[in-house]
């Protein structure tokens, strides 16, 4: 008897419960639009690439998916990038710099946050250098700046146009001057691109400020910028309390700086792929796409008369002399 109640409680009833009770629902399976503040079901909003489509609003797409949605097929090859020096400083303030890395590295497939991938976009071999917004806000440390270079020099072998798609909150302050240099260093990587006589695009997404957009950001032969992105240097808060000022509505928004000739231009993120393809071709290919025919040269006057044929004259009448008419005879012709 007790080994059928042991039995019952052990393997039955559990069995049991196991049917009727609930099932715990992930807490992921519903994001909350921060602009418009709509539930969208996590499916739909990765259909639309993290794009809502109640308000249109862009939220923040992830460096794997983005890369996915502009290479040919979903198909690319990340390039593994040399190993920064950690910690240079031994930072602390309420966690050990270290232990932070440590903490983003092990939530991210990267081991910073910039990702250089290469591969095909429209046919065309493409380098794009992306930033993971999640690993530590996108910061630029000395690993970031080494991305940028190994980016660009990528680009001048494989003679590739150079896409950088920064996200980032500016240079990563843990790390000190040697962030701050990273600057210069991204600077120098995105001249280098140029004085190869190849296509440096840059496509701004939310957000783009502090060093960031103080350095390579900003020095795209074309800048392309998502919709309502953050685009900057200091905050938009600092700024006012610096200068006293209200500050226009939009400002450091990516439709503000359009209008003020910073950016070239705004594009939708379903419609950036072939933006980019259109504008690589037209860089690429600068000879027409078709042969070019000679428009046929008006017919003067003077030159149709020329070539008309001489049969086409109309032959003159005849008309009888007048000794025939008085003689009653046919002239003769």
């Amino acid at each position: 008897m007790n080994g059928e109640m042991s039995w019952l409680d052990n393997f039955v009833r559990p069995k049991i419960r196991a049917l009727v009770s609930k099932k715990e629902l992930p807490d992921n399976l519903w994001r909350k639009c921060p602009n418009c503040g709509q539930m969208i079901f996590h499916r739909e909003l990765e259909h639309n690439l993290s794009v809502c489509h109640y308000c249109k609003h862009h939220m923040r797409l992830g460096v794997t998916r983005r890369l996915e949605v502009l290479f040919d097929d979903g198909e690319y090859r990340v390039i593994e990038l040399p190993e920064a020096v950690h910690d240079p400083l031994r930072f602390r303030d309420r966690k050990r710099y270290s232990d932070r890395l440590k903490q983003a590295q092990s939530g991210s497939t990267a081991s910073d946050a910039a990702v250089v991938a290469h591969g095909r976009m429209g046919g065309m071999d493409v380098v794009v250098a992306a930033f993971d917004f999640s690993f530590m806000g996108g910061s630029m440390g000395v690993a970031v700046g080494e991305a940028l270079v190994r980016a660009s020099r990528l680009a001048v072998v494989q003679e590739a146009p150079l896409i950088v798609i920064p996200a980032s909150g500016g240079a990563r302050m843990q790390e000190g001057i040697l962030s701050l240099m990273q600057m210069p260093r991204t600077v120098i990587a995105a001249e280098e691109v140029k004085e190869a006589g190849l296509p440096y695009i840059a496509v701004l997404t939310d957000p783009t400020t502090g060093g960031v957009s103080a350095s390579f950001a900003m020095l795209g032969d074309i800048a392309i910028a998502e919709p309502q992105a953050v685009i900057g240097f200091a905050g938009a808060r600092v700024i006012q309390d610096t200068i006293r000022e209200k500050l226009p509505e939009g400002f450091q928004r990516s439709e503000y700086l359009l209008e003020h000739g910073m950016v070239d231009m705004v594009v939708q993120r379903d419609e950036l792929r072939d933006t980019l393809i259109r504008i690589l071709r037209l860089l690429r290919n600068p000879t027409p796409a078709a042969e070019v025919v000679a428009l046929p040269q008006p017919e003067t006057e003077d030159a149709a008369q020329e070539e008309a044929p001489a049969s086409a004259e109309p032959e003159p009448e005849a008309r009888p002399s007048a000794e025939a008419a008085d003689e009653g005879t046919p002239a003769q012709p």
